[in-house]
């Protein structure tokens, strides 16, 4: 990945933008382009947006799987590697 900061946030990206960590006072927001095609990885991750946005929301009670996490940005990296740039049909492009 290459790590940006955009909208205040981190933002990997891999072929287009890719994933984002929203750091809040009371959560952790981890963020995909093409997020809905992860829920298979999570039932946690919802959709929203454009982009085939979802997130996935974690507060200090919320577990945490590095292993989970990674998975999901692999997973996220190869579906751009596959698919293009999440954004270029917003661009028309």
């Amino acid at each position: 990945f290459d790590e940006i900061i955009k909208w205040g946030n981190l933002v990997f990206v891999s072929n287009g933008l890719c994933m984002l960590i929203r750091a809040e006072a009371h959560r952790v927001l981890l963020g995909f382009w093409r997020g809905k095609r992860l829920t298979a990885y999570d039932p946690r991750i919802k959709p929203s947006g454009k982009y085939e946005l979802a997130n996935l929301v974690m507060t200090e009670e919320t577990p945490v799987d590095p292993a989970l996490v990674s998975r999901l940005a692999a997973a996220a990296a190869a579906l751009n590697a596959e698919l293009g740039d999440p954004t270029r049909l917003m661009k028309g492009d």
